[in-house]
């Protein structure tokens, strides 16, 4: 790097040469900006664009000549989106979305409506900060598109689903959904059709497959997932031994334990860490010292053994293995060792390792929260529980509504198993398996779906998705579930949880109390068509998914699945069998409009978007190129009207070529012979350019013709929505503006000269010192007349002095004819008003959020009148229509500019009412009724009709 003091540079100075600056090549634009040049290129040649010889001061500690590479934020501008909704085939139709303006760095802000402060709460960072943008842009998909509910997905042309707005192009086409898949607009309406039924049809099988894996799980135990420690989480998991008869053990429980110790130290030392190990040393190594009121009561005698036939049946597996063992048998020790758990003094102690026992750690208790390994502690209310065995289940001490359950929300695998939370109790027979537990004293094992096999199909078929009508037929169980009440209140409708929470949007749900017997109504065959249940497409009354058919109507399903998609895979390979076109990529030199044929940039694109696209990033337009020319001025809109122009370009040339060579007089004959010429040129044109071709397809195109007229670049002027420019108008302009600097330059010189000769004059006159002569006069007033002498002007400095006023005169005039070419508005000039000192400016700055919205999610609006005020809000919030009406945040209007104060927070309305949030969510949840009622009961159902009381009418006829 060199260092700034070896630097020099070469300022521009003088204007007997002027712009010699730009003819410098350095890379650094600082270096335009200081009207610095150098007259080496980057090549190390010398740059002969100059007009040498060259004038200037030689500046020290110059720029450095290449750009700096530093990373600068650029300022942020609000994504500008095309959008049509889900599946939509007229594009014409799409709707111009501006995204929100969140700018990096942006921050929420509690605003106090009392004491009008502003508080900053949080700074949110890039990853949330684009996640509030994009949910914010849905929101205004959803209010503009007029979506019958929120939307909730974004994908581009392609199908690909959008996530980020930043990864949009400005300008670009998106599909917005409601949460259904993607739709491609280039199929048929009947082709969208069969898409959305196969996806609602794989949607249906998958609940299925869910219950029909569920519903399948066998005799799962209680095991620790990862090493037994404290904070370790818990799972069930198929169990290592086996459920057999059951074997009594009957040895005194302090031997018992320093067995347990000494067996589980010695074959499986690894399995727990240090700490834990030195626990169950200290364990075996001492005898329990227990009070009399401890020891506890057993129904076997105190001299029995661990019987031979258990410690076979439990550690037959067990044998010598060297450290770091990884065989099947010390895997299953190890799995053996994290199941095997006892219920003692209302604790559940894991044998491997006593000191630990399940818990819930945190202070709040809540449903869905894990159990896990915690530090036996004596006062411990959130480890201790009560064993149910009516209900067969384990209550929290510290809340016995929270009961220990197996979390399926998850689906669980072989692996990782299902993992044990506490969950609010639920007192039904049927769909509460998960909270059903076995505690098996023999082998030590808590065993997780302890109840019937009906209770097992019910809860998996709540959790699956799936309504339970399907799983019995025609049977009345006890179950949880949901109820709504007819329109004259007389008839309740029950159903099941699954139905329930598909429905609860429509209908005003009320949750069933336990012991009711019911069946679904969406099983019965007297329900209506628009009760569809869970599913989308499958009839819940045509699904049997009993214990000895659920397998085949799954196999049923997958197969009719199977069928319809190779139907219609094979339909579409045989729309999509056609070749599709090859573009063919027309070489380009852009230059931008106005620039004549200065800094032309090389181009090769394929469509007409392509080429706008490139031209907007190459040549660094502050705006989307949208108009392009050619050198005659003429406008392209497709790269065919672009090649049909070069080929009329090189028609004529070759015409002037012809005529300049023959210099012959033109007569009738030779304009007949021109017509013919121009006749057969058109027919040419026609032959080889087809009007059937399209826009921008170059297929039926001659292909000799082509790469001949393609062989070198076409030159385009590209503008972001100027006028054209001719090209040779900028070397005009330079052209004149160089005469003018040069007139001006002879000007000022020849008036520098003749001010030095009257300096010059004067000297010589002052110098001379001639006397003056005295010539006396008869006036009384001056009798005497000085003439003559060195202070009398001579005839030669008079001329000079008018010659000098002449031309300052006429630099004027040049002066004046120059500022109006480069301002031709004439600014009249504005009169300033004294002011006083204390005076304050009539500008306020308020805070202000959309009608409906937050007051944190608003920004900053500045304005001298309420109309100002209302401007500057439009465009601030990035408002649709003008805004129109100002509330405080109370709801009442603000009406005139004094009731506004500095920093008041206002909402801003469109013209609407005041809304509170709470209002607005309101009103679409009534816009996406009114439209679901719509689509569901026809058009006819939201047709309302209003007729005066009969009071009305008797009070009516008697004024008449």
């Amino acid at each position: 790097m060199t260092s700034i003091t070896l630097r020099w540079a070469i300022k521009h100075e003088g204007t007997s040469k002027p712009g010699q600056w730009k003819h410098s090549r350095v890379e650094n634009p600082l270096w335009n900006k200081l009207t610095y040049m150098w007259p080496v290129l980057p090549s190390g040649q010398l740059n002969e664009e100059f007009d040498w010889p060259i004038q200037g001061l030689l500046v020290p500690s110059s720029p450095p000549m290449k750009k700096p590479i530093c990373k600068t934020t650029e300022p942020y501008a609000p994504v500008r989106l095309r959008v049509l909704r889900n599946g939509d085939k007229n594009r014409n139709r799409s709707l111009t979305i501006l995204g929100p303006h969140i700018s990096p760095g942006w921050k929420t802000q509690s605003v106090h409506t009392d004491k009008k402060e502003k508080i900053c709460v949080t700074k949110y960072t890039e990853t949330e900060m684009d996640q509030i943008e994009f949910h914010q842009f849905l929101e205004r998909c959803t209010e503009i598109l007029n979506l019958p509910s929120a939307a909730r997905r974004l994908y581009n042309e392609k199908g690909k689903e959008i996530f980020a707005l930043k990864d949009l192009q400005r300008d670009e086409l998106v599909y917005v959904s409601c949460g259904e898949h993607w739709i491609n607009p280039d199929l048929s309406i009947a082709q969208q059709k069969k898409q959305i039924f196969l996806r609602n049809l794989a949607s249906d099988i998958s609940k299925i497959e869910i219950f029909c894996s569920i519903s399948k799980i066998e005799a799962l135990v209680l095991e620790v997932q990862s090493d037994i420690v404290s904070g370790s989480k818990l799972a069930v998991h198929k169990s290592v031994a086996i459920f057999g008869e059951e074997k009594q053990v009957t040895e005194p429980e302090e031997k018992q334990m320093q067995k347990d110790a000494l067996t589980t130290e010695n074959a499986s030392s690894e399995i727990l860490d240090s700490h834990a190990r030195a626990h169950l040393r200290m364990k075996a190594c001492h005898t329990l010292l227990r009070y009399a009121w401890q020891e506890a009561s057993h129904d076997f005698d105190e001299d029995d053994s661990l019987p031979k036939k258990m410690e076979k049946g439990l550690f037959e597996n067990v044998e010598p293995q060297k450290k770091y063992s990884c065989s099947p048998k010390h895997s299953k020790l190890h799995k053996h060792c994290h199941q095997q758990f006892e219920y003692r003094d209302g604790q559940i102690i894991s044998l491997a390792a006593p000191q630990l026992v399940l818990g819930v750690q945190g202070p709040s208790l809540r449903s869905g929260m894990e159990v896990v390994l915690v530090e036996k502690k004596s006062d411990g209310s959130n480890q201790r529980w009560i064993h149910q065995e009516d209900s067969r289940t384990f209550h929290l001490v510290s809340n016995p509504d929270l009961v220990l359950a197996v979390s399926m929300t998850k689906t669980g695998n072989e692996v990782c198993g299902y993992p044990v939370i506490v969950q609010k109790y639920k007192p039904y027979n049927n769909g509460a398996a998960n909270q059903k537990w076995r505690y098996m004293k023999d082998i030590k094992a808590l065993v997780a779906f302890h109840s019937t096999a009906l209770d097992k199909e019910i809860t998996s078929a709540n959790y699956a998705g799936v309504c339970t009508s399907s799983v019995i037929k025609e049977e009345n169980i006890d179950q949880p579930g949901y109820y709504y009440l007819s329109p004259d209140g007389k008839r309740k409708t029950m159903l099941c949880l699954a139905c329930g929470q598909s429905m609860r949007t429509e209908k005003g749900l009320k949750q069933l109390l336990p012991g009711v017997p019911f069946l679904c109504i969406s099983g019965t065959k007297t329900q209506k068509p628009f009760l569809q249940g869970p599913f989308k497409v499958i009839s819940v009354a045509e699904v049997d998914l009993s214990c000895d058919e659920a397998e085949k109507t799954l196999s049923y399903y997958q197969a009719r699945l199977l069928s319809l998609r190779m139907k219609t895979c094979t339909q579409a390979a045989s729309h999509s069998g056609m070749a599709a076109t090859h573009q063919k990529a027309v070489k380009i030199i852009a230059y931008k409009n106005g620039d004549g044929y200065h800094n032309g940039k090389l181009i090769v694109a394929g469509t007409f978007p392509m080429l706008l696209t490139e031209c907007t990033e190459k040549l660094g337009l502050a705006r989307a190129a949208s108009k392009v020319y050619t050198k005659d001025g003429t406008p392209i809109f497709t790269l065919r009207d672009l090649v049909l122009w070069a080929l009329d370009d090189s028609f004529l040339q070759r015409d002037s070529e012809k005529q300049k060579q023959d210099a012959a007089p033109v007569g009738k004959e030779q304009i007949i012979v021109e017509s013919m010429e121009e006749n057969l040129r058109m027919k040419v044109k026609n032959r080889l350019f087809p009007k059937s071709v399209t826009s921008d397809s170059l297929d039926g195109i001659d292909k000799s013709l082509l790469t001949l007229i393609l062989r070198n670049p076409i030159a385009i002027w590209v503008s972001s929505g100027e006028p054209f420019l001719p090209p040779n108008a900028l070397q005009k302009a330079e052209k004149l503006e160089k005469q003018n600097w040069l007139k001006k330059d002879r000007i000022l010189a020849d008036l520098d000269t003749m001010r030095h000769k009257i300096r010059q004059l004067k000297g010589r006159r002052v110098a001379a010192c001639q006397p003056a002569t005295m010539v006396p006069t008869k006036s009384p007033v001056q009798p005497v007349v000085v003439e003559g002498g060195w202070t009398k002007q001579t005839q030669e400095e008079i001329k000079l002095m008018k010659l000098i006023r002449h031309t300052e005169a006429h630099l004027s005039e040049i002066r004046a004819m120059e500022s109006k070419r480069n301002f031709p508005v004439a600014t009249k000039p504005i009169a300033v008003k004294p002011s006083s000192l204390y005076k304050q400016p009539n500008t306020k700055r308020v805070w202000i959020y959309l009608n409906g919205g937050r007051p944190e999610d608003g920004t900053y609006a500045w304005g001298k009148t309420v109309s100002e005020l209302l401007q500057d809000c439009s465009s601030r919030l990035k408002m649709t229509h003008p805004a129109r009406a100002l509330y405080t945040p109370d709801g009442e209007p603000i009406q005139s500019w004094d009731d506004i104060e500095r920093d008041m927070v206002i909402c801003v309305s469109m013209g609407h009412g005041f809304k509170t949030p709470k209002e607005l969510k309101q009103l679409m949840e009534i816009r996406a009724n009114y439209v679901r009622i719509q689509r569901q009961e026809g058009p006819q159902a939201t047709d309302i009709v209003v007729s005066p009381s009969t009071k009305l009418l008797s009070l009516a006829h008697l004024h008449s």
